[in-house]
């Protein structure tokens, strides 16, 4: 209950601006230490700033789908570019909403044969045009901020696919948060397929790293392979050799 009345302040915050203590504790009837300790995290988190009496919210803490999707558009290619090589005939795999993971299945080869499981809208139309793959929907609401799709009634239902391969996004990469995103709904989705699949893999470009968000959906031991540019930190380097994770980096 906590984290989701978090991610609620953190989403009202962002929609008014700049808001007072007092009417937060009265949209979410809670009290006033409350609020203040629910404040003090998302401070942490670089989500908002205090004022007197009130909170602002930071500028651009969430960029735009649209936004996101140009920036560091060639990495993002490249980046994909690389884990299509992955993707074998017959594979049963998973592809996360995200603005690089969406681009996964642009240089597939047209004869392959494969499923594919997701909940990201942009691999959805993708997949429309491309008679040989099989295609599983996951997630039974349309979020249009993210174009993904997320909520599961039967989350047993996620359990019982064998997912050779998953492809991941995140909001942030850290050694001590692991792997971050923001949304309760999508974190609850992307926590289920990591624990399932056999390997994961995080499609992340370098400045997603030393960064963390609200929710963590994995530790960063959890991940096989890491592909990703040749910019990040020597830290997540030396973790990998460390942890025995596989890092590709784009040329």
């Amino acid at each position: 209950m906590k984290l989701k009345r978090i991610q609620q302040v953190e989403n009202y915050i962002q929609q008014q601006g700049s808001i007072s203590l007092d009417e937060l504790c009265s949209v979410f009837n809670v009290s006033k230490n409350t609020i203040r300790r629910d404040v003090n995290e998302l401070e942490k988190r670089g989500t908002l700033r205090k004022v007197y009496g009130g909170v602002v919210a930071v500028e651009n803490t969430l960029v735009p789908y649209e936004n996101r999707t140009i920036q560091y558009q060639e990495e993002k290619e490249k980046i994909a570019a690389i884990a299509s090589t992955l993707i074998k005939e017959n594979d049963l795999i998973f592809i996360d909403s995200g603005t690089t993971t969406s681009q996964l299945l642009n240089a597939i080869s047209p004869d392959l044969h494969f499923t594919v499981l997701t909940n990201s809208l942009d691999v959805v139309n993708l997949v429309a045009s491309m008679e040989n793959i099989q295609l599983i929907l996951i997630g039974n609401s349309y979020k249009a901020k993210t174009r993904s799709f997320v909520g599961v009634e039967d989350e047993e239902l996620i359990t019982k696919y064998n997912i050779g391969k998953a492809f991941m996004a995140a909001t942030g990469v850290s050694i001590s948060n692991g792997l971050t995103n923001s949304d309760l709904l999508e974190y609850r989705i992307k926590k289920m397929i990591v624990e399932k699949a056999s390997d994961v893999y995080l499609l992340a470009d370098g400045s997603k790293f030393n960064k963390s968000t609200l929710l963590t959906y994995a530790p960063l031991e959890k991940v096989d392979t890491i592909i990703t540019t040749p910019n990040i930190p020597a830290e997540y380097q030396i973790f990998c050799q460390e942890q025995g994770i596989n890092l590709l980096t784009t040329t």
